[in-house]
């Protein structure tokens, strides 16, 4: 896979997640009290303070009885506006996309990346716009026709309303995409050529940390850069002491074959620095290392299969071949005699070939357990894209609530473009840690700095005046002035960063069943359910809250 899953920092999301939830929320009540107090004058606090007290009086004070049949009025009032006809393009789509999509040409992986990928995207896109305009447009459809007057003159109270109004819609989008994902589970058994079936699986990878030893064998913090603009891959020298080594934790016979191998899987790149004979392969080798007894068994020459991933399997029973590629006879048992005693297994990766260089990243080598059936990775990322469709109808849902469908349906859509385009570039400008180091592992670099050259105002200072962003600004009153303002606007974008939800993290799930690989929890599925809570309450909040100040008589 050309990107590496990390864990989802589980507390650290949690404390940022208390803290730009409790500056949001101070700064909504503290505008809120200053136009109390500007509309009823000196009474403003005490007006504040009674609605606040009513308003906690509704959250002690919901019925799951009406919220749920105001869902179901939402799921029967959906279905009247045909959003199930959704269903026909997706049936026309899948009729069809046979045609353009079967190629012979094709490696079998490839063929099943291109089918999973398909369904998958087809499924997010085919959704995703359904959703947008029910949970953006049911609220203020209400308003205009005048039938929340009815509703909200009943028990139920505005914010079992919202409520009710995004598990209705969450009922529909989750009963759409449960049809879909069935029948397009069922379109790749049935589309996909017989020859790739075979790749109709679920990896799972146990993956190790990544260090690299240079050309004179001293440790370094990463490999070679060969001149490639993407730096995901670091490359050793051949016919040197440069080397890779991988050390993986959580090792023991369990994660052996039923052959008793230990499956090796890599995906190495090859640069040549002369050509030679282009039909041959480059070769590299695996040494096996117990850093406890200093144990070292060079296992015998591999090829780099260009392009493509290849499978080693390792016999549980080691040979010492040497340096010289012979025997001494002497045997080693992989799991007794090389793995570590906390169940740490260390491989060293060398280039054999000289003037020929060897490129890796972490997730370019893994051992490969017992692998799984294609559907339990598939329907996992179809769980994800039913996360984000619940994400969607919540923050849908919560802006209908203070303006109109086409407002409500572009500034969501617009959250969701500006989440999936700019907020990685704005993590980085506002300096996150977490954008940072996405960055940095996405350009083959260590770290990765924040970006140079000032706020608003300070780039506009330095085009003008055609100065680069590492030149130090002259001393002064308006340079003072100047980067306390940005100071205050990077800061606001610092807010408006923590507040758009991380998308990337719902792709991520397509990316891993596209490439034959489990859907990961700790790294993907946690997230997509953790993002997706957090969104939860405070669009309930912001929705109900909008809903009580709203004069409802306003279409």
């Amino acid at each position: 896979m050309n990107f590496d899953p990390v864990p989802f920092p589980l507390l650290q999301s949690f404390l940022l997640w208390l803290l730009v939830v409790g500056s949001a929320t101070c700064i909504v009540l503290v505008v809120s009290l200053i136009a109390t107090i500007a509309t009823v004058g000196a009474r403003g606090p005490v007006v504040f303070a009674n609605e606040l007290g009513a308003m906690v009086g509704d959250l002690v004070s919901l019925s799951p009885r009406r919220i749920f049949a105001l869902a179901q009025l939402t799921f029967r009032e959906a279905v009247r506006r045909k959003a199930l006809m959704v269903f026909v393009v997706f049936a026309i789509l899948f009729m069809f996309a046979g045609w353009f999509l079967s190629s012979s040409n094709l490696a079998p992986e490839f063929q099943v990346k291109v089918y999973v990928s398909f369904v998958l995207r087809a499924i997010s896109w085919l959704i995703l716009p359904v959703v947008l305009l029910l949970a953006c447009w049911g609220i203020p459809e209400d308003i205009r026709l005048r039938s929340m007057h009815t509703v909200v003159t009943k028990p139920a109270r505005r914010l079992e309303l919202v409520i009710g109004r995004m598990l209705g819609y969450s009922f529909v989008g989750l009963t759409v995409l449960a049809v879909m994902g069935v029948v397009g589970w069922g379109w790749i058994n049935r589309q996909l050529p017989e020859s790739a079936k075979s790749q109709l699986i679920c990896r799972q990878p146990i993956r190790g940390e990544l260090t690299f030893l240079d050309r004179e064998g001293n440790p370094t913090k990463e490999g070679i850069n060969v001149g490639d603009i993407w730096m995901f891959h670091s490359f050793i020298e051949g016919a040197t002491k440069a080397r890779a080594i991988w050390t993986f934790e959580g090792v023991g016979p369990h994660v052996l074959d039923n052959e008793g191998n230990l499956l090796l899987e890599n995906r190495f790149q090859a640069f040549r620095s002369h050509k030679g004979d282009m039909r041959r392969s480059i070769y590299f080798q695996y040494t096996f290392v117990n850093p406890e007894t200093n144990a070292r068994v060079p296992y015998q020459l591999k090829t780099v299969d260009e392009g493509r991933g290849r499978t080693d399997r390792i016999n549980r029973t080691l040979l010492n071949i040497g340096e010289s590629s012979k025997t001494d006879g002497k045997k080693y048992d992989i799991i007794d005699d090389m793995v570590s005693k906390d169940g740490r297994l260390t491989v060293e990766v060398a280039c054999v070939d000289p003037g020929q260089y060897l490129g890796m990243a972490r997730p370019d080598l893994f051992v490969r357990t017992a692998d799984l059936p294609f559907y339990y990775g598939y329907f996992k990322a179809v769980a994800c894209i039913g996360l984000m469709v619940l994400l969607v109808i919540f923050m849908g849902v919560s802006v209908s609530t203070f303006v109109k469908g086409p407002v409500a349906t572009f500034l969501t859509f617009c959250v969701v473009i500006v989440s999936y385009g700019a907020r990685d570039f704005m993590g980085r400008i506002v300096g996150d840690p977490i954008a940072l180091q996405k960055a940095a592992q996405y350009s083959g670099l260590q770290e990765m700095k924040k970006l140079e050259g000032g706020g608003v105002l300070e780039s506009i200072y330095r085009i003008l005046w055609h100065m680069n962003p590492t030149t130090e600004l002259p001393a002064g009153p308006s340079t003072t002035i100047m980067q306390f303002i940005d100071t205050g606007l990077v800061n606001f974008l610092w807010l408006v960063y923590r507040i758009l939800p991380n998308f990337d993290y719902f792709s991520e799930s397509l990316l891993y069943v596209a490439n034959g690989f489990d859907v990961r929890f700790d790294s993907c599925v946690l997230a997509c359910i953790m993002v997706t809570l957090a969104y939860f309450g405070p669009c309930v909040l912001l929705g109900y809250f909008a809903l009580r100040v709203r004069e409802l008589e306003a279409k």
